[in-house]
């Protein structure tokens, strides 16, 4: 309401305002999300249960688009996501650069989905996927701090909002470039396993999505597991409100949003102490990739989509000796005795 103070600029002003404020609130959005992870993983069924299509899926046979539209509120455009995704597992790595441009990577999120039946497979999908996703977004975020590096910097630090200020692992941790959320399929098939098989998974994944600052969250055909799914995927592609659900127990489908898991809660690696020092890692991700194929090893892979660098070795070497000095710490406090794993 007016006050009687207000001169008629001070009005006018304050209209004008309201007027470009309604238009924001109202203003059309797009947002990109990219699928990758293992053949005959889910993809497909997981982006047509978000968008809300009733049909049968079919093999993505390489790289794959749909949209979805949802409305903000009454009477306001509908916000449009597009959903790319990529068929043949690590097949088709070279692919991966035609979704990912300049224009859209302000607004483009990742969403790996790792089949939780094929642990073999899983370190080397999420690795090769990973790796080359990453390389593209390098480049791009290069190209364009060239000529606005204010607008590259905005990107770089972008990454780090969902993880708090005072959280205690943020000098530990690596997060990947692009908002990314990881999806353990096939969690009707995982809760079948061995006790010690799930635990192990679990608290690999965990410690993945930790380190890039990534939300986790395992699901299957089960009504029950799809509201939480939507929520997560619907967060990325239309800006909705996401699930506060929390779940860290490996005998429950895991739900841990980017940024409220901790290393003192997760742990060290599934190994004894002596396998521990054994390994030779250069950084924590080597050393849980090596922790976790004592247990798992790699199937036989295609050598032309295997890399020779293990994942994001570029890790600078300090934070992987301050992780040590982390893991030597946990090891002494009797609160994570229970959570290491027996061997």
């Amino acid at each position: 309401m007016p006050r009687s103070s207000d001169n008629l600029w001070d009005l006018a002003a304050s209209e004008v305002q309201a007027k470009e404020n309604a238009e924001d609130n109202s203003a059309e959005t797009e947002r990109s999300i990219f699928f990758i992870g293992n053949k005959n993983g889910g993809k497909t069924s997981i982006i047509l249960r978000c968008i809300d299509r009733d049909e049968a899926s079919k093999p993505t046979l390489a790289l794959e688009y749909t949209f979805g539209r949802k409305a903000k509120g009454h009477n306001t455009p509908k916000d449009i996501a597009h959903f790319w995704e990529l068929g043949g597992g690590t097949s088709l790595l070279d692919l991966i650069q035609i979704p990912i441009t300049s224009e859209n990577i302000r607004t483009f999120s990742v969403v790996l989905v790792l089949d939780l039946s094929k642990p073999n497979e899983l370190w080397h999908t999420m690795d090769s996927l990973l790796q080359v996703t990453r390389k593209r977004v390098d480049k791009i975020i290069a190209d364009i701090g060239k000529s606005n590096s204010k607008a590259a910097n905005q990107i770089m630090q972008n990454i780090w909002r969902n993880i708090p200020n005072n959280h205690p692992d943020r000098e530990l941790i690596d997060p990947f470039l692009l908002p990314l959320l990881i999806i353990g399929s096939k969690y009707d098939i995982f809760q079948d396993f061995e006790s010690e098989k799930r635990k192990i998974i679990c608290k690999t994944l965990r410690f993945v999505s930790h380190y890039f600052g990534a939300s986790l969250l395992f699901t299957s055909k089960a009504e029950s597991h799809k509201s939480v799914l939507r929520s997560f995927v619907n967060h990325l592609a239309f800006g909705q409100d996401r699930s506060k659900l929390m779940s860290v127990d490996h005998n429950k489908p895991l739900v841990i949003p980017a940024g409220s898991d901790s290393l003192s809660q997760i742990g060290t690696p599934p190994a004894s102490d002596s396998d521990l020092r054994q390994v030779n890692a250069r950084t924590p991700m080597e050393l849980w990739k090596k922790t976790y194929e004592r247990v798992f090893p790699p199937e036989v892979i295609r050598l032309e989509h295997s890399s020779s660098r293990e994942l994001y070795s570029q890790g600078k070497s300090e934070k992987s000796e301050r992780y040590t000095m982390v893991l030597l710490a946990l090891d002494k406090t009797n609160a994570l005795c229970s959570t290491l794993c027996d061997t």
